[in-house]
C-alpha cells in the first residue's frame, strides 16, 4: 500500500509538471482538489445508485451501466433500467452499447501501435498511404455583391500529416452540424449512411475541399475514419483484423467490434427511448448486421467490462497483465496537449473537448480548471460518444470511470452530473 501511495504521488508530480503554471494561476482557489491517496466513501458512491434509478424512473433514459475503478479494482458497478425500452429485459453489465465517437481513442491507439512498429510516422504525409490526398484544396468562403455565399478553392499550404488526422487538424469536418459552404459539401455527400468501404470513403473525402489549412484548427470530423484506412494500408489488414489481433483480443475485449456477430447476444444490444433516436443525423445504426465500412471514427460497439480493460491499460502506462501495448514515450505523445497556447492548433468554432480541456492524439486532456471549474484533476483524459457513452481517466488518483447509456439528448447533462457524484465521494 505504501508503494502504491508513493507511485500516486509520483504520477501527481509528473502530471503537475506537464501542465503549465498558467493552469494553476487561473485556478483562483475555485477548483476542488484531493490528495492522490484520498479515500473514496462507499456510502457516498451509493448516491450514484439513487441518481440513476431516478433518471430511469422519470423516463429520461431507458437504462445505464456505470463503473468506477480505482487501484485496478472496481469500487462501484451498477446497472439500471432496461436494455431496450421495447422489452422488459433488465439492464446488465453485459449489455452492448454503440460507442460512436468513443471508437476514436481505440483507433488512435491502434495507429500509435503502428508508430511503435515503425510502420507509421506522425510526420508522414497522408498521401504516402493514400495518394489521392497528395493535392488538396481549402474551401474559402466569401459573399457575392448580391449577398450569396461563394466558395473558392486555394491550394493547401502543406501536406496533411498522420498527426493532423489524430489531433483533428486535417481540415475534414463533419457535415451534419454547423454552418458554412464547406460543411454543406460534406453534409450533401452524406458519407455516414452510405454502404461503402473504408477505402471508398477515403477516396470520396479526398475529392472534397478542406475546411481549414492543414495543421491550423481543431475541427471535428472524418479524420479518424481516414486514419482507419491508413491503418489498413500500413498493416495490410482490415481495420478490425488489425485491432482484433493486436489490441482487442489480447486485452480480452471480446464484445468490442463493428457489429455483434453472435445472434445469441443480439438481445443485449442497448437501445434508446423511442423519442430519442435522432440527433441531426440518424444515429441508430443496426449493429446486428456486418457493415461494409469499419468506421474508425464512430462505428464500434462495446461493453462496460471491455472498455474498462482499455482504460486500465491506458491508466497503467500502456501495459496490462504483463503485456505492453504502447511504449511510454508513445503514450506520452498521445497525452500531450496540441491546442494553443501549449500547442500549435487553434480551437475551432465547435470545440468539443470543452471548458478547461486541450486535446492530444486521441484524447481530451484537462489543462486548466476552466471557467466552470468542473470536478476532476489537471492531466485527466476523456472522450465520449454521441449516444452517451463516456469515460475519463484520472491518473493522479489511479482511477477511471465509464458510463454507458444510449441517450443522445440527455448525455451532456448526465455525464457532468455523474462525474460530480464520483468526485463528491472523495473524503477530505
Amino acid at each position: 500500500m505504501a508503494r502504491r501511495s508513493v507511485l500516486r504521488l509520483a504520477v501527481s508530480a509528473a502530471i503537475t509538471s506537464v501542465v503549465s503554471g498558467r493552469s494553476h494561476a487561473r485556478d483562483g482557489g475555485r477548483m476542488r482538489t484531493w490528495p492522490p491517496d484520498a479515500p473514496l466513501s462507499v456510502k457516498r458512491l451509493e448516491r450514484i445508485t439513487a441518481y440513476f434509478k431516478n433518471e430511469v424512473a422519470e423516463r429520461k433514459i431507458p437504462g445505464a451501466v456505470v463503473l468506477v475503478q480505482r487501484g485496478g479494482k472496481p469500487v462501484y458497478l451498477g446497472a439500471f433500467g432496461l436494455i431496450d425500452p421495447r422489452s422488459s429485459e433488465r439492464m446488465t453489465p453485459q449489455a452492448i452499447f454503440r460507442m460512436y465517437s468513443m471508437t476514436k481513442p481505440i483507433t488512435s491507439v491502434a495507429a500509435m501501435m503502428l508508430v511503435d512498429d515503425g510502420k507509421l510516422q506522425l510526420e508522414d504525409p497522408l498521401s504516402k498511404y493514400i495518394p489521392s490526398f497528395a493535392t488538396m484544396f481549402v474551401g474559402v468562403e466569401s459573399k457575392s455583391p448580391e449577398g450569396d455565399g461563394v466558395l473558392t478553392l486555394e491550394r493547401a499550404t502543406r501536406p496533411i500529416t498522420i498527426k493532423d488526422l489524430m489531433r483533428h487538424s486535417a481540415g475534414f469536418p463533419y457535415g451534419f452540424y454547423g454552418e458554412g459552404l464547406v460543411r454543406k459539401v460534406y453534409g450533401n455527400a452524406d458519407f455516414i449512411s452510405q454502404d461503402i468501404s473504408n477505402a471508398e470513403l477515403a477516396e470520396k473525402i479526398a475529392l472534397a475541399p478542406l475546411k481549414e489549412q492543414p495543421g491550423t484548427v481543431w475541427d471535428y470530423g472524418y479524420a479518424i475514419d481516414v486514419l482507419g484506412r491508413v491503418i489498413e494500408v500500413a498493416s495490410g489488414k482490415t481495420l478490425y483484423a488489425f485491432e482484433s489481433e493486436r489490441l482487442l483480443k489480447p486485452l480480452g475485449m471480446s464484445d468490442t467490434g463493428f457489429y455483434v456477430p453472435d445472434q445469441a447476444k443480439h438481445h443485449l444490444i442497448a437501445e434508446p427511448l423511442p423519442q430519442d433516436r435522432r440527433l441531426n443525423i440518424d444515429l441508430i445504426r443496426n449493429p446486428r448486421k456486418r457493415p461494409k465500412m469499419e468506421s474508425g471514427g464512430g462505428g464500434m460497439v462495446s461493453t462496460v467490462g471491455d472498455f474498462a480493460r482499455f482504460c486500465q491499460m491506458i491508466l497503467s502506462g500502456g501495459t496490462l497483465d504483463g503485456r505492453r501495448y504502447l511504449r511510454p514515450e508513445t503514450l506520452s505523445a498521445m497525452t500531450t496537449n496540441q491546442i494553443e497556447p501549449d500547442g500549435p492548433i487553434k480551437r475551432g468554432d465547435y470545440y468539443f473537448p470543452g471548458d478547461g480541456f486541450g486535446f492530444g492524439l486521441g484524447f481530451g486532456i484537462r489543462v486548466e480548471p476552466g471557467e466552470r471549474a468542473d470536478p476532476g484533476v489537471l492531466g485527466e483524459l476523456k472522450w465520449d460518444g454521441a449516444g452517451g457513452a463516456y469515460f475519463w481517466i484520472d491518473r493522479m488518483h489511479d482511477m477511471f470511470a465509464v458510463l454507458m447509456i444510449q441517450s443522445p439528448s440527455e448525455r451532456g447533462r448526465i455525464q457532468r452530473e455523474f462525474k460530480a457524484l464520483v468526485y463528491d465521494a472523495f473524503e477530505n
